[in-house]
């Protein structure tokens, strides 16, 4: 046995966190894919089927008010809260990631330049190495609301800045290398501009503490079917800081964010609260599937979940290190504490056909292209054996 299987054992029987593996469905395999779809909460299937069955087929449109269909938006709000260091009542879920990013980033033009009381204020800064689709967003937010669109680095933007910079779209951890930027300080210089910041938290929202609240972000999203294990598809979030609610100006007005839902007004006016980042019927069928999925987080305080995440990504790293022939792998994910998020990557010449045998052997991660391997370390259900067999499969691999 290889010291790096023997130190496994050890940090397992050690983990705190190890019995919350049998709160999911796991098989025999290694899954390091859950910052794409995380896995099953075995308390899910029942809960939906009662949904289906009793709610839905019994009850039916009585469910609504009887089942509390209609306040689930903001009651599983308020469940995510914590995990992302905000108080009750400033997260709704609905919708996609994407449309929330649309909500979120017209709305912080628009409330950039009420402050300024003008237009003066009409460039858009977006991250230049962010997933796709926000770009894509961004690009049409900034055609809708008159301004440019420029693309800069985080580590860029305190100096690109400037009396015209209305909104800021910033992504917490990098989806393809892991970085972590530096959420305190981009948010105060970009406050500081008299911008708006609104940060993408799809691969940071439970995979380590955000501290909104803390560090005065007033705009964020992010999905729910990564670390929180919500299920394929299901409806993301988006956090509105209190002090900032009464000024939130959606470019999606709907009847569900009406003052007065059911008074069938023509004229729009806003409901108080987060309820203001509503628009139309709530997906109840996968909104309580994740509710039931939130469950797993119990008594999980969201500090030990950090923790562990950086002791097995380290570890991963060194059993790469141990393993895996020099100059094979190159890694991607800052060894810094401070920079890392729940993920390593591994740039590698044909990580397409590597990833391909991983998964054949039973090691889940995933191939972002060109040449980069993905592995996501969710600590709920991850163990260090599980990371030592990643680790050692990799290299039987790439020598086979």
């Amino acid at each position: 046995m290889s010291e790096s299987a023997i130190r496994a054992e050890k940090l397992d029987a050690a983990d705190e966190l190890a019995g919350l593996r049998d709160r999911f469905v796991l098989d025999g395999g290694v899954y390091l894919d859950g910052n794409s779809l995380g896995a099953l909460p075995a308390n899910v299937p029942d809960r939906i089927t009662d949904v289906v069955r009793r709610q839905w087929g019994e009850l039916r449109i009585r469910s609504w008010t009887e089942s509390g269909w209609w306040t689930a938006p903001e009651r599983v709000g308020d469940r995510i809260a914590p995990l992302v260091g905000a108080a009750p009542g400033q997260v709704v879920v609905g919708d996609s990631t994407s449309v929330n990013v649309f909500k979120a980033l017209v709305a912080a033009v628009r409330m950039a330049r009420e402050e300024s009381g003008g237009d003066d204020r009409d460039e858009i800064l977006v991250d230049a190495t962010t997933f796709p689709t926000d770009g894509y967003i961004a690009e049409s937010a900034a055609r809708m609301t008159g301004c440019a669109l420029r693309p800069v680095t985080p580590a860029e933007v305190p100096g690109a800045l400037t009396p015209r910079t209305a909104a800021v779209l910033l992504n917490h951890v990098d989806y393809r290398t892991g970085r972590l930027h530096d959420l305190p300080s981009l948010t105060a210089a970009v406050h500081a501009a008299g911008a708006y910041a609104v940060w993408d938290l799809c691969h940071s929202a439970g995979a380590l503490p955000v501290g909104l609240d803390e560090h005065g972000v007033r705009l964020a999203v992010g999905c729910t079917y990564k670390y929180l294990n919500g299920g394929p598809g299901s409806p993301a979030f988006l956090y509105v800081r209190g002090d900032v609610q009464d000024r939130f100006d959606s470019p999606l007005p709907g009847w569900n964010s009406h003052v007065e839902p059911f008074g069938m007004r023509p004229e729009y006016e806003p409901a108080g609260g987060a309820l203001r980042g509503r628009v139309g019927t709530p997906d109840i069928l996968s909104l309580l599937a994740l509710e039931a999925a939130l469950d797993v987080w119990d008594g999980v305080p969201i500090e030990a979940v950090r923790a562990k995440s950086l002791a097995l990504t380290d570890f991963f790293l060194e059993c790469v290190a141990e393993y895996v022939p020099s100059g094979r792998v190159e890694s991607l994910t800052p060894a810094v504490h401070e920079e890392r998020g729940s993920q390593v990557a591994l740039r590698c010449p044909d990580a397409g056909d590597v990833m391909k045998r991983l998964i054949e052997r039973g090691v889940v991660g995933d191939f972002r292209h060109p040449d980069v391997l993905r592995f996501g370390f969710t600590p709920l259900y991850i163990g260090f054996a599980d990371v030592e067999r990643a680790g050692r499969v990799l290299a039987e691999v790439l020598a086979g």
